[in-house]
């Protein structure tokens, strides 16, 4: 029996703000999407790997939910790592720095934090 990564989902408040931060942050892009009377289902990929990030969208809920204490994240590569620094600084995005180990994280509008790191050579 052989199990293979899928996708991981992280619930959303505003899919659009959401769906606007992870393209302009990560060039994330749609690749499929499910529309149902109570949910929105999208899901975003890098176009490199076959690996999906899920965004639930429950269109009645009106209050953030609960990260606890923020200890699970999710950690992209970054080719240009001062480049991507940059521009997550001016995106004011940056939630916590550790330069000791060469990485940093960012937030997204829900307040999931997504590790950066540099590509391993």
């Amino acid at each position: 029996m052989n199990f293979t990564f899928a996708h991981n989902n992280l619930n959303v408040l505003d899919l659009e703000k959401s769906l606007k931060f992870y393209q302009e942050a990560l060039n994330l892009v749609e690749s499929r999407r499910m529309e149902k009377p109570e949910f929105t289902l999208v899901y975003l990929g890098d176009n490199k790997t076959p690996h999906k990030l899920e965004l639930t969208w429950l269109k009645d809920r009106k209050e953030p939910y609960n990260l606890g204490e923020n200890e699970f994240h999710l950690a992209f590569e970054a080719d240009d790592f001062d480049q991507a620094y940059e521009h997550h600084k001016k995106m004011n995005c940056i939630c916590y720095e550790n330069k000791a180990m060469g990485i940093y994280f960012i937030a997204d509008p829900d307040g999931y934090w997504l590790e950066i790191v540099p590509v391993k050579r």
